[in-house]
């Protein structure tokens, strides 16, 4: 390789870009940057100075940035997903070409990297779609990489992200996913299970304060203490932070009381709900936490229903300590099924397109830098490792009696919110997706009965192979000789 040349490229400079640019220099590689605008350019460059960073160099041509790379030329893109990852593919790979390797870096639904990969075959530029997680300080720092693409596109690019992944016991937290596309669905099922995980924590801080009535700096401390055990964990972590931070704008209370209660999104929570439904997996921790979000929107439509709608007048007599001992252990029971929900999603998409995911891959690269960095995680990729096949993390020898030792407490903190009109759509979700699992015989059978009713759809039995049509009633037969004409189309 030239002295000269770079050993990859990065294009937007917006601050995640700015950091992942700065991260992959500070680790030793010589970075090429560009930008639309050339004043980011400056910025960056103005930046890495200030930081004794000296291998990083910028470009405002796309021309020259492209000729500033060592073959294969390896780009990241950090661009704003959707239209302009098109329209930046398209000004780049004019100046690229065969063997060249094309990253995009942001979160993007898996059919358009599926797309831009068969749009570039015919210059014959390999793409990857990788999700990066960890936000801005991952991005600085380490993140955790979920790379989806071409094997020899991976293997051209590893040892730079293996260097600038988060480190977590020797381990980079950065692994191959599988072809294009896969890269991209981890990473939305990672954000998927945030969702879940950040509203399950929501709901304890509400539980927490209004039927516990403690002050933002006692919850603080108890969430600090629960980082020090089997909840320990990022979001735990910041959750403690985040509650005993004063108002240093206005000199006066906490910062999180003077936040409007209305959730914003950027839109993978709302994929992953829509995959789990298109590959039949559920996913109610995390349907809950999507539908959370979008009722938190809805502020002023319940500021008036609060003045209309009725909860409970009285409610029920708990001590303090024991409602605190069972959120600990309610919180990491449904938290469980969220990553649970979201491996088994993982998992049938990834048999449906033949990308071969490692499940327990999966758990160690989120171990470090991403969001849902957890303590749990290590036991979640010992448990794949042992049965690659495991349908579900939920029956894991250990999981199991982790879940069983705590199902009782669990079941008490949905009934007292409940019994006390406080929403818990997260936790009553997960224990009902616990209950659900572990039914061998669910009132489906009314459900498919009813469907053979009025739709004709037939029925399997238990006692007979095939499928089966009854003629459930005298006034049913003329309707369900109809239904059979038509091939079952009536109804739901």
């Amino acid at each position: 390789m030239s002295a000269e040349l770079s050993e990859i490229g990065l294009y937007g400079l917006a601050i995640m870009g700015q950091n992942f640019a700065l991260n992959m220099a500070e680790k030793g590689f010589k970075v090429s940057v560009c930008n639309r605008s050339p004043a980011k350019v400056d910025a960056t460059v103005a930046r890495a100075k200030a930081e004794n960073i000296a291998t990083l160099v910028g470009h405002k041509e796309p021309k020259d940035f492209i000729a500033s790379l060592s073959k294969p030329r390896k780009v990241v893109l950090l661009v704003m997903a959707g239209k302009p990852v098109d329209d930046t593919i398209k000004l780049l790979s004019e100046f690229m070409e065969e063997g060249d390797i094309i990253v995009d870096g942001g979160n993007e639904w898996y059919p358009n990297s599926i797309r831009r990969s068969k749009e570039l075959e015919p210059k014959k530029i390999l793409f990857v779609g990788m999700g990066i997680s960890g936000g801005e300080e991952g991005a600085r720092n380490g993140p955790s990489l979920m790379p989806g693409g071409p094997k020899s596109a991976y293997d051209a690019l590893h040892p730079i992200l293996e260097r600038s992944a988060a480190q977590v016991e020797g381990s980079a937290c950065v692994t191959y996913c599988g072809e294009i596309g896969s890269g991209n669905y981890v990473k939305m099922v990672h954000n998927g299970i945030e969702y879940g995980d950040m509203q399950l924590i929501a709901e304890a801080y509400q539980i927490m304060k209004a039927i516990v009535g403690l002050s933002n700096d006692v919850m603080s401390a108890r969430f600090a203490e629960w980082n020090k055990g089997e909840l320990k964990s990022y979001l735990i972590e910041i959750t403690a932070d985040i509650l005993k931070k004063k108002d240093d704008m206005k000199g006066e209370g906490y910062v999180i009381d003077k936040i409007k209660d209305c959730t914003g999104m950027k839109g993978t929570g709302m994929w992953t709900v829509k995959e789990a439904a298109e590959q039949a997996v559920p996913a109610p921790t995390i349907a809950a936490a999507l539908d959370a979000r979008f009722l938190s929107g809805r502020k002023e439509e319940r500021e008036v229903a609060a003045t209309i709608l009725k909860g409970p007048t009285e409610v029920p007599s708990v001590s303090h300590e024991q409602i605190l001992e069972d959120l600990q252990a309610a919180l990491y029971a449904a938290k469980i099924c969220s990553y649970a929900q979201g491996l088994c999603l993982i998992k049938a998409a990834s048999d449906a397109e033949g990308w071969n995911v490692d499940l327990s891959e999966c758990c160690r690269i989120w171990r470090g830098g991403c969001i849902i960095r957890s303590g749990q995680l290590d036991h979640m990729r010992a448990a794949f490792s042992k049965d690659a096949g495991l349908k579900n993390l939920m029956i894991d020898a250990d999981f199991a009696a982790g879940l069983n030792q705590r199902h009782c407490q669990w079941r008490r903190i949905v009934t007292l919110c409940i019994a006390s009109g406080i929403p818990c759509p997260a936790f009553c979700a997960s224990l009902n997706y616990f209950d659900s699992y572990r039914t061998a015989n669910l009132p489906a059978n009314l459900t498919q009965a009813q469907r053979d009713f009025f739709g004709g759809h037939t029925f399997e039995r238990i006692d007979m192979e095939g499928s089966h049509h009854c003629q459930w009633s005298e006034s049913h037969k003329d309707i369900g000789d109809v239904k059979e004409r038509t091939a079952g189309n009536i109804g739901s």
